[in-house]
């Protein structure tokens, strides 16, 4: 599905350059559960981007589903970023004066969604994710657990292939956070590739692949190299603290 072939990734700063990514060769499968770890300014959120389609790499190619995406204008890419990515940030990152039904709705009016067909689809995310209640509330007026609930049913919306999640329990306590960790791995029922940047190595090590960043540079993987665990696996790995 993913498939980086020498990618290097460069940003000028001033008059010097800097590499953030070196390199990279990359091959993730429909269904892989992998996250992404590594001290600060390893290259992780640089990664992400470059996968999520938020950014181009410097050198090298990105192939997806066997498409060769780099070559893509601007409009190419944000068609396929909206058909086929979905995601979930630490700071969630939703639209302020909106509400819950209609962040969730947003991508599918972006998309062209017939109407009849978004609200179907808006109704089943609400009560999938226990926010039916919370349908007519502003992001301000929901907790910070409520606020990636609605953020990873608006993720879902278009149901992509793959979910990009960035720090996605940064921002929560640990009982909310294993909550949306136990969300984000019950996609990987439908065969989602959920790939997970974190600076938690108990969280880090719920995923089948784990790979570790340092310098721009992949140092080191872990785990399967192609596969997937299931939310069940991924329970009874994981370590007493975070049940």
């Amino acid at each position: 599905m993913i498939r980086f072939e020498q990618v290097s990734r460069s940003f000028k700063v001033g008059d010097q350059e800097v590499t953030a990514l070196r390199n990279i060769d990359l091959s993730i499968a429909a269904g892989d559960y992998v996250s992404i770890m590594g001290p600060s300014g390893s290259g992780k959120s640089t990664l992400l981007n470059l996968i999520g389609l938020l950014d181009r790499p410097s050198s090298g190619t990105y192939k997806l589903d066997g498409g060769d995406v780099t070559a893509l204008d601007d409009v190419q890419q944000a068609k396929v970023r909206s058909e086929k990515i979905g995601f979930v940030f630490q700071a969630f990152h939703l639209v302020p004066r909106l509400t819950a039904a209609m962040n969730i709705e947003l991508p599918m009016i972006l998309a062209g969604i017939a109407p009849a067909e978004r609200k179907s689809r808006v109704t089943e995310l609400l009560k999938n994710y226990g926010l039916t209640d919370r349908a007519d509330h502003r992001p301000d007026q929901l907790s910070g657990g409520q606020r990636q609930r609605v953020a990873i049913a608006r993720a879902t919306s278009m149901h992509p292939a793959v979910l990009l999640a960035d720090e996605p329990t940064g921002n929560l306590d640990q009982t909310t956070g294993k909550e949306v960790i136990n969300l984000l791995e019950a996609l990987l029922e439908q065969n989602v590739a959920l790939i997970m940047v974190t600076h938690d190595p108990v969280i880090g090590s719920r995923a089948a692949r784990q790979i570790h960043m340092v310098d721009g540079q992949i140092i080191s993987e872990a785990g399967q190299a192609v596969g997937r665990v299931t939310p069940a696996d991924a329970e009874r790995r994981v370590e007493p603290g975070l049940r």
